[in-house]
């Protein structure tokens, strides 16, 4: 391939290894830099370094890593995970290349700072309490009046997210909490404190440039109540972009990324649909995870790569596209295994009526036959997920609901625990 030129994706873990595919269909090689000396034991397997040209390791020097990533001349420079958004905005500030800056970096990570930024934009905000002590907490709660959700500043995935009906289950969460490590192997720093939202949770993945946002995809999600969790995903699915409901959701999307300052790259925002409008969970100033924006592309033609791309290496024609909306070729649906046990995993029981599905399309099965199942709490905790897409929206419904009755404890046959 004759190269026209490099990107640097900052922390490229996951569902980033289908940027270089993309890049490369465009004529750019990838380059990877790495924030940290060392990779978050949570995505070390994640890791392919043959997708990349180079991978420059920061080790504190942001201006040897400026020299190091700048010998490449790249024309881009984005996060490709949640880990890096900080030192993506960094760099790409410091090598004069598109940025959103870092300015409103914080806000783009610390859940808390977050919030407020956007509420102080007159963009409506959950009521929240960046929490210091166990009786400043117990007092907020006791005020609320509702139940709360207690999380880390900065993790993702569910990671510590937990939800308290009580002031005393408030406190319990902060006590675990506070001080502990989260999913980037780093040590939690603070801990917030925010209303319980209800109403259906919601999506929007984007890709900006230059201030201006395309919406690659809408997601509606159905939530359960187990594990002592009240409200875990355990399907997500593709929405047409346009409805009343996603015409709301997608119009105060974009009011949330001005308000953080988001001006290049991929974004993905979850919000809750509330009786009276939607409210912003939280932003992510990177590429959706669990390899949804794979999914999206084979159902629509397109997703947040190939858009991600356009915007950074073909700017004219991103804008020239940027208001043109997605349609649905295949739909969509993804959906979770939730096991509300723990042993040794010898059978999916109901495997051969799941792939029998008329939507059947793969099965993700994170923990071998022999593996250790464990009560599904966050993302990193299921025991897989199956993809269903159809021509027929219907049956996609239809085949998710169907995966909904035969999962749960009758799914899953263990092995029997030695006395």
């Amino acid at each position: 391939m004759n190269t026209k030129g490099y990107v640097v994706i900052v922390d490229a873990f996951a569902p980033a290894r289908f940027f270089p595919p993309e890049f490369s269909k465009a004529g750019y090689e990838c380059v990877r830099v790495q924030s940290t000396p060392q990779v978050p034991a949570a995505f070390a397997g994640s890791l392919d370094l043959t997708l990349y040209a180079d991978n420059i390791i920061h080790t504190g020097d942001l201006a040897e890593t400026v020299r190091a990533a700048g010998a490449y001349e790249p024309v881009a420079v984005f996060s490709g995970s949640e880990f890096g958004v900080e030192f993506a905005d960094r760099l790409s500030e410091a090598m004069g290349l598109p940025s959103n800056g870092t300015a409103l970096s914080a806000a783009r990570r610390d859940k808390f700072t977050m919030i407020e930024t956007v509420k102080a934009a007159g963009v409506r905000g959950a009521r929240q309490l960046l929490a210091r002590s166990e009786d400043e907490l117990r007092r907020w709660h006791e005020e609320l009046g509702t139940r709360a959700v207690i999380k880390p500043l900065k993790s993702a995935g569910n990671d510590g997210v937990r939800f308290c009906a009580t002031p005393e289950e408030s406190v319990a969460a902060f006590r675990e909490l506070a001080g502990s490590e989260n999913l980037f192997s780093e040590r939690n720093e603070g801990v917030v404190a925010q209303e319980h939202l209800f109403g259906g949770e919601y999506m929007v993945n984007t890709v900006s440039r230059d201030g201006r946002h395309h919406v690659t995809d809408v997601m509606g999600t159905t939530r359960i109540s187990v594990n002592g969790v009240h409200d875990i995903s355990n399907s997500v699915f593709l929405l047409p972009r346009r409805g009343d409901v996603q015409d709301q959701l997608v119009a105060y999307a974009f009011e949330v990324l001005d308000a953080l300052g988001v001006r290049h790259g991929p974004s993905h925002i979850e919000i809750k649909m509330t009786a009276t409008g939607p409210v912003l969970i939280e932003m992510g100033a990177r590429i959706c995870g669990g390899d949804l924006p794979h999914y999206v592309q084979l159902a629509t033609g397109e997703s947040p790569f190939d858009w991600t791309a356009e915007a950074y290496v073909r700017p004219e024609r991103f804008h020239e596209r940027c208001d043109d909306e997605y349609r649905i070729d295949r739909y969509f649906s993804s959906v979770g295994l939730v096991s509300g046990t723990s042993g040794t995993l010898r059978s999916l029981r109901h495997l051969k009526s799941v792939q029998e599905l008329e939507s059947f399309h793969d099965l993700s099965q994170f923990v071998p036959v022999g593996g250790e199942v464990v009560p599904t709490t966050n993302d990193s905790t299921y025991v897989g997920f199956v993809r269903l897409f159809h021509e027929e929206e219907e049956v996609v419904r239809r085949d998710t609901n169907t995966l909904h009755y035969l999962d749960g404890d009758g799914m899953y046959e263990l092995s029997e625990r030695k006395a």
